[in-house]
């Protein structure tokens, strides 16, 4: 028992840490364009100066 009012506030804490990163993140633009990225590694730069 004595266990457990230590771990429940630990816990709770560490969640509320995780929740205000996530919020920090959100708002620093961390997930603004999740495709951008995945589209970016498909694109040949060897075409792109051939283009030109």
């Amino acid at each position: 028992m004595n266990g457990l009012m230590l771990l429940i506030p630990v816990a709770l804490g560490m969640g509320a840490i995780g929740l205000a990163m996530f919020f920090w993140a959100m708002r620093d633009g961390q997930f603004e364009d999740l495709d951008g990225a995945a589209q970016r590694i498909l694109i040949d730069d060897d075409e792109e100066d051939e283009q030109c």
